[in-house]
């Protein structure tokens, strides 16, 4: 495939990963009311593990100890944000959980910077005050305090961003396949061993309906979707990644006013509103197409 193809590809997979992540906020609502936490995290990222190995095994030799490092870098970040992000899902609804975890969207360039001395556009600036903005409207009550839910979602939306930042460093230089499987397995032995200490497994009581629910979560939210955000990196830059992953928000909500009966006041809706613009413009650099513009016309200019 030329570049271009490639780029494509990439977004698809990416828009891919956002729908099927979408779907999961009210699937972990429910299951979570059910199925103790960290052994929920733990199952997701080892099946997913041990399913990719399966049918990507003739891989597997592939792997060193570069691929461990990384790996296990990503699989922390990606435990402790699905962590995050699970625990605040205990105390409000989906919707609001898939909102304020796409605020990764407006802290990835921020990360860049930190990181690859990349400084943010004006409108990432700009992107981010909207975006504070609406993250008010969404989580803040008549007293002006923000609830236990919404302020550890927050946290896991701090955190994914940090995980989509070092994987867009990474992924160009590594198997994508490979890098997944191995972070599954980092992420899953930091939810195994949190659930060996804290959780009381012989409480579950084990139902069709939360087998179903479990089996979605392995093979479709987590196995495939990282799969497909993975493969989707390693040809998309992560800014534009983080914009296309952000998608995952509007399809929580839709998802969850359908099938888990979530309604949302003027206030939220208005706070929604904002943050998806605030994603939209940090994408959007205004100021360097109008640099590339004049270089152009000068270059035409000469010509002539």
């Amino acid at each position: 495939m030329d570049q271009k193809t490639k780029m494509k590809f990439g977004k698809a997979a990416l828009f891919g990963s956002a729908l099927i992540w979408g779907s999961s906020f009210f699937i972990m609502k429910n299951t979570i009311a059910n199925i103790p936490e960290n052994f929920l995290l733990a199952t997701r990222f080892l099946v997913g593990a041990l399913l990719l190995c399966i049918f990507f095994h003739k891989r597997l030799g592939n792997i060193n100890k570069s691929y461990l490092k990384i790996g296990f870098v990503l699989g922390s970040f990606w435990f402790w944000a699905y962590w995050f992000q699970t625990e605040g899902l205990y105390h409000t609804t989906p919707g609001k959980n898939a909102f304020l975890t796409a605020i990764y969207c407006v802290i990835v360039p921020f990360v860049a910077w930190a990181w690859q001395k990349k400084r943010p556009t004006k409108q990432n600036f700009l992107a981010a005050l909207i975006c504070i903005t609406g993250i008010g409207l969404i989580s803040l009550n008549g007293s002006l305090s923000i609830g236990i839910g919404d302020a550890l979602t927050l946290a896991g939306g701090l955190l994914f961003s940090l995980h989509i930042a070092y994987l867009g460093m990474k992924s160009g230089e590594k198997d994508p396949v490979l890098l997944t499987i191995v972070q599954f397995l980092f992420a899953g032995l930091w939810g195994a061993v949190l659930s060996l200490f804290t959780e009381d497994l012989s409480a579950i009581h084990w139902t069709f309906g939360q087998a179903g629910s479990l089996a979605y979560l392995v093979i479709m939210c987590t196995a495939v979707a990282v799969t497909f955000q993975s493969v989707g990196q390693s040809h998309v830059n992560s800014s534009s990644a983080s914009l296309i992953l952000s998608l995952e928000s509007v399809f929580g909500v839709l998802f969850s006013v359908i099938f888990y009966g979530e309604k949302a006041t003027l206030k939220i809706l208005a706070g929604f509103a904002l943050v998806m613009a605030a994603i939209l413009l940090s994408e959007t650099d205004f100021g360097r197409k109008s640099r590339r513009k004049k270089v152009i016309n000068k270059k035409t200019a000469n010509v002539v």
